[in-house]
């Protein structure tokens, strides 16, 4: 049996990077796992790899579309909200319209997504939130991230929010907080780098362990929070970063 046996699972962001390794990993865990994300292309993708995968397009800045989705499937037992962005830029450089979309993206879709799950989780005795964070938010500080760090920080004080008032209904609430991680949108971002070997290099170097974490790295992370081997822990910022902030 896999250590997510006959649970129920959403995972945002599931069409690729740390959000798709997940989507694989709790599949081959034994959950059914509903992979969300707005990348249609990549998402079907999905429908090849083991296990029990059904995927929706779906964009979860979209509040009314996100309501929809949760009562048209099952309550869940697990809901992973791992769609987000990085922004670039210090506060002098920072954007009205690129503030309000890491807002929207980083926070609000978490916002959206736990308030419409959780009264299923409570109907259905308990469940598992697992939140994206960074070691970039309330926890430290990174050059020139200052839109990223603000709601990450978010990020973290709605976990623990959530994870207080509902600990009572058996409602677990952790954040992840992992520092550089090889995604394709992190290659991206190095890519239209003025020298994106050097830039790679800089990345994998500022992790005391000499490189990036992997997805599959960061997913079995996000495993252990969905499954009941964590059933004593709620309200973490779980830090896994290499030793960046140690």
């Amino acid at each position: 049996m896999g250590r997510l046996a006959g649970k129920s699972c959403v995972v945002t962001g599931a069409a690729s990077g740390i959000g798709r390794a997940s989507a694989v990993l709790f599949a081959k865990e034994g959950a059914s796992v509903n992979a969300v994300d707005v990348d249609e292309e990549r998402l079907t993708s999905l429908q090849t790899e083991p296990g029990t995968i059904e995927t929706h397009v779906l964009d979860v800045l979209d509040r009314d579309k996100v309501v929809a989705f949760s009562q048209r499937i099952e309550p869940i037992d697990v809901l992973f909200n791992c769609a987000g962005k990085v922004s670039t830029g210090t506060v002098l450089d920072c954007s009205i319209d690129e503030w309000q979309s890491s807002l929207d993206l980083n926070v609000s879709s978490i916002f959206h997504l736990t308030q419409a799950f959780v009264p299923g989780m409570i109907a259905k005795g308990g469940g598992s939130i697992i939140n994206m964070a960074s070691v970039i938010s309330s926890l430290g500080a990174a050059p020139e991230r200052f839109a990223y760090g603000a709601t990450k920080a978010a990020v973290i004080g709605m976990t623990k929010s959530v994870a207080r008032d509902f600990a009572g209904k058996g409602i677990r609430c952790n954040a992840i907080c992992p520092s550089a991680v090889d995604t394709p949108s992190m290659r991206a971002r190095i890519d239209v780098m003025e020298d994106p070997a050097a830039a790679y290099e800089l990345f994998s170097k500022r992790q005391p362990v000499g490189r990036m974490a992997q997805p599959d790295e960061i997913a079995e992370m996000a495993l252990y929070l969905a499954s009941d081997a964590s059933a004593f822990v709620t309200g973490s910022a779980m830090v896994i970063d290499g030793g960046t902030w140690a």
